[in-house]
């Protein structure tokens, strides 16, 4: 009977490192963030934005969709299905900001921001196709997660541009704590997923950096 309480603790004690990352070291943190809330920001720095988080997470299959076609555990399974249709609404919304914001603004170093991007990208979708047991699914859980944050930006960018567009519906904080407490993990899954967890988040704030970078290049111009 002492070992019921002592597995469930166990079963959930991934979850607040999780969310401790993603709290730390996520979107939310990030000075880059905030100010594109902000109505007096520059539309070109709006559009700038909707731009590079089209080039790193538009495209199809991306991320989640990598993750869903490995051989995951029914409840990771059931999740990442849930994930991948509410993030092909994103994606279309994504398309349709950046279609909407008009083209990308002139920058110094254009070439070299889009190799970047396109090295993230190619990060973040060789995290999700890892064969590292806990690694895709890492992956899609930071990727859910932090787009929270994300969202909140490109709300903003909608209302900037007139675009109407739909509340996401992506799985919630809830649904994820209840995958990643359902699903069966070893030390070594659990390691996996935290290291993917740290390395998507990793991405995402160099993404940040770069735009900030890519918005202080255009203020003389």
């Amino acid at each position: 009977m002492a070992s019921e309480p002592a597995k469930h603790a166990s079963a959930n004690a991934l979850w607040p490192v999780i969310r401790a990352l993603v709290d730390a070291d996520g979107t939310a943190t990030h000075t880059m963030s905030a100010v594109l809330t902000r109505p007096l920001i520059p539309a070109r720095d709006v559009a700038d934005v909707v731009h590079g988080w089209c080039l790193l997470h538009g495209r199809l299959p991306g991320v989640i969709d990598y993750a869903l076609a490995h051989d995951n555990p029914p409840a990771a399974q059931a999740w990442l299905g849930d994930a991948a249709a509410g993030f092909a609404s994103e994606r279309a919304m994504l398309a349709r900001l950046a279609s909407a914001g008009g083209p990308l603004p002139s920058t110094p170093g254009h070439a070299e921001s889009e190799n970047t991007i396109a090295a993230q990208r190619h990060a973040v979708n060789m995290l999700a196709q890892s064969d590292r047991a806990g690694c895709a699914v890492g992956a899609a859980i930071a990727l859910v997660l932090d787009w929270a944050a994300v969202r909140v930006v490109l709300d903003a960018a909608a209302t900037r541009f007139g675009v109407d567009v739909p509340p996401c519906s992506l799985p919630d904080s809830a649904c994820t704590e209840a995958m990643v407490a359902a699903i069966d993990r070893t030390p070594a899954i659990e390691r996996a997923m935290t290291f993917a967890v740290q390395q998507m988040l990793a991405q995402h704030r160099g993404l940040w950096d770069l735009l900030d970078a890519r918005a202080s290049a255009r203020e003389p111009f």
